[in-house]
Parts: structure tokens; C-alpha cells; sequence
């Protein structure tokens, strides 16, 4: 976490209207200093903090808002300056003039003694205005210095609270990807014993009805245990993804022969709902800038996600084509489709298309985009409810 000093003016928060009434507001010069401003720089550095583009936004709300204090309450002065600047001189016109007044039915026509003490007079109130104005303008510089001086504390005080929330939130949140990895790293092997055992009791079945029994028992589970590995994995990346940790090794490759691996285990599924899995006509070979087991996980999940919302009879297509100086991969299906409000929404974090039925933790289309992003591709949706969708991505081809 970096600390960045930023030149900003000081926050106004005890401003009254008594200012203008006593004629002691600061005054509208610039008033600014240097207050410390927790700013997180974004980077590709594996160290960076947890959410560091939300923590921008905050950081860049936060000068704005005091930035906009500053010019409101500067108005606000100059106003009440004004106000009260204007307020004294009216006080000293009427005085002058029941001054006036008095002299003219005292003595209309005064002889030169009188004129000189009269001027002498004058002389003297204009010398203790003038020494009043200046004592003002002290007061109101020392004001100036003392809110300034105060409002900077203030801020400081505020940015050190934020700055030591985030240094727990942080802590807090290494913590709980210390004891995922820990707890992550034991499922899998408890998940792969659980795995292999089911192995085995599948293949050692009997060809009998108990056996037939006992295989459809280790298919069930072999199924949960796929299931497991995928949630503990999608969990896994999340972490990675908010920690700036996600690796993605991209090097060239065939991309068709990727499709043409990532249809056929999806095979079973789709013809247990009756439906039709099919890859489109497309070049033999595209060369492209991926890496093969993120760009499979991507295809799986777009798949797996169409089987799960089309219904019984649909078909679901995979087209591969190139576009300029890209190729792009789209999944097809005949499903319920996602409404128009969605088709951005369904790649944020913990997304369901609806609320009945809900099935793992809609992280799938987030970490598919984040995983796509990271090799320099593109992935959106276009659908019509009740006719179906379609998912696309995009990677660059290799030069």
C-alpha cells in the first residue's frame, strides 16, 4: 500500500453564520496544505492490495468531495466577507451622517477654530477605524491560520483511520486466503481419495442388479466429487483474481483443436437432456496467443451453463471464426435466454440468473472474463428471451 502526499484544500466542517455577523470570516485567499491521502496505485504487482480499483474509486470520491467542500466554503466566505464588509461601512455611513447632521444645527457656518478641531476630529475616527480594520484583518488571518491548522488534523486524522482499516482489512484478508489455500489444498486430497474409491467401486461392480446398484451409487459420486473440485477451483481463482495473483501463461496454439477437446466431455451430460451438442463447420487450424487449460475452463463453463438452461430437446453449437486480427468463440444454445437488464450484470462476482433452483456460487461467467481479460481477449452475451444465447470471447491471433 502506498501513501501519496496530494496538495488539496482543508475540509470545512464548523463554518456558522456568526462569521458574517461579526465581520471575522476568513478570508477567500487559497488556504491550501498537504495532508496525507491514501491512494492505491493499480499494478500488475502480485502485492497489490485486496480491491485496489474500489479503494481508487473511494480515494478519488473522497478528493472530489473535499475539493468540492473547499470551493463551497470558500464561497460561502467570500459571501459572508462581503456581507459583513458591507454591514460595517453602512454603520459608518449613518454614523457619519448623524455626525454631519449635528454639526450642521450645532453651528451651520463654523469659523476656522471650529473647522480645525472638526477636522481634527475626523482625523482621529478615521485613525481608529483604520486601526479597527487592521485588527480585523489580524482576526481573520489568525481564523484562517487556525481553521486551516484544524481542518488539516482533521483530514490527517481521518486518512490514518482509513489507512489502518485497510492495513486490517488487508491482514484480514491474506488470512482468509492463507487458510482457503490451506483448507483448499486438504479437500482435494480428501476429494481424491473419495474420487478413486468410487473409481473402484464402479469397476469392480457386478454385472448383476446389486452391482448395477452399487455403480450407479460411484457414478453419483464420482459426479459430486467433479462438482467439489470445481467449486474449491472457481473459489481458488476468485482469490487469485482479487489478490493480483491469476496466472495465465499465454503462448501460440491451435485453437480448434481446443474447442474439438473441450466439446467432448460434455458429450454424456448434453445427451442425458436429449440435447444436441454440436461444433459448426470451422478452419482446421487458427493460430492464436492463449493458454490451453484457462481457455478450456472458459469453454467449460460457457458449456456447462447452456446445458444447464436449455431444456430437454435444444441444441447447443460451438462456432469458431476469425475476425480481422482476431478469433472468436461462441457458444450457442436454445435455452431460456437472459434478459436485456443481464447480459452485462451475469459477469460480475455471485450472479444468478434466477433464484429458484440456485446451483453453485455464480462465479463461473466472472472468472471466465477475468481469465479471458488477462490474454488480451473480449467476452459478451447477446440473447432474446425464449429463443436462446449467445456467448463469445475473443483472443489474439498469433502474428
Amino acid at each position: 500500500m502506498e501513501v501519496r502526499w496530494a496538495k488539496l484544500q482543508p475540509l470545512v466542517c464548523c463554518a456558522t453564520g456568526n462569521e458574517a455577523a461579526m465581520g471575522s470570516s476568513c478570508e477567500t485567499t487559497s488556504i491550501g496544505r498537504t495532508y496525507a491521502i491514501v491512494v492505491l496505485e493499480r499494478s500488475m504487482d502480485p502485492s497489490r492490495p485486496v480491491g485496489s480499483a474500489h479503494r481508487e474509486d473511494t480515494d478519488k470520491s473522497l478528493r472530489e468531495e473535499r475539493d468540492k467542500s473547499d470551493r463551497e466554503f470558500e464561497e460561502y466566505v467570500g459571501r459572508a466577507a462581503t456581507v459583513a464588509d458591507a454591514v460595517v461601512e453602512q454603520a459608518r455611513d449613518d454614523a457619519d451622517e448623524v455626525l454631519r447632521e449635528a454639526r450642521e444645527a450645532d453651528e451651520p457656518r463654523p469659523d476656522r477654530a471650529q473647522s480645525e478641531a472638526r477636522g481634527a476630529e475626523d482625523a482621529a475616527i478615521q485613525h481608529q477605524r483604520m486601526e479597527a480594520d487592521a485588527k480585523l484583518a489580524d482576526e481573520r488571518r489568525e481564523r484562517t491560520r487556525a481553521l486551516a491548522a484544524l481542518f488539516a488534523l482533521e483530514r490527517e486524522l481521518t486518512d490514518s483511520h482509513l489507512l489502518a482499516e485497510r492495513n486490517r482489512a488487508d491482514q484480514a484478508v491474506n488470512n482468509r486466503d492463507d487458510f482457503l489455500g490451506m483448507v483448499a489444498h486438504d479437500l482435494r486430497g480428501f476429494m481424491g481419495e473419495i474420487a478413486l474409491r468410487a473409481a473402484m467401486l464402479v469397476r469392480d461392480a457386478r454385472d448383476d442388479e446389486a452391482g448395477a446398484r452399487s455403480r450407479q451409487v460411484g457414478q453419483g459420486i464420482q459426479r459430486s466429487t467433479a462438482g467439489m473440485k470445481r467449486l474449491v477451483g472457481d473459489l481458488l481463482d476468485v482469490a487469485a483474481i482479487e489478490a493480483g495473483r491469476l496466472h495465465v501463461e499465454v503462448v501460440p496454439g491451435d485453437v480448434a483443436t481446443v474447442v474439438r477437446d473441450a466439446v467432448e466431455p460434455f458429450r454424456s451430460a448434453a445427451q442425458t437432456k436429449g440435447i444436441e451438442l454440436e461444433l459448426e463447420d470451422s478452419p482446421p487450424r487458427v493460430s492464436a496467443l492463449f493458454d490451453h487449460d484457462r481457455v478450456i475452463q472458459v469453454l467449460g463453463n460457457l458449456v456447462s451453463n447452456a446445458i444447464k438452461f436449455t431444456g430437454n430437446g435444444g441444441t447447443i453449437a460451438l462456432r469458431l471464426a476469425v475476425l480481422g486480427e482476431e478469433v472468436m468463440l461462441t457458444v450457442t444454445d436454445t435455452g431460456v435466454g437472459i434478459p436485456a437488464d443481464k447480459l452485462e450484470t451475469i459477469f460480475e462476482r455471485f450472479t444468478q440468473l434466477g433464484a429458484s433452483g440456485r446451483r453453485g456460487l455464480g462465479l463461473g461467467l466472472y472468472i471466465s472474463k477475468c481469465l479471458i481479460e488477462a490474454q488480451r481477449g473480449r467476452i459478451w452475451a447477446r440473447s432474446v428471451v425464449g429463443a436462446g444465447s449467445s456467448l463469445s470471447f475473443t483472443l489474439p491471433l498469433t502474428r
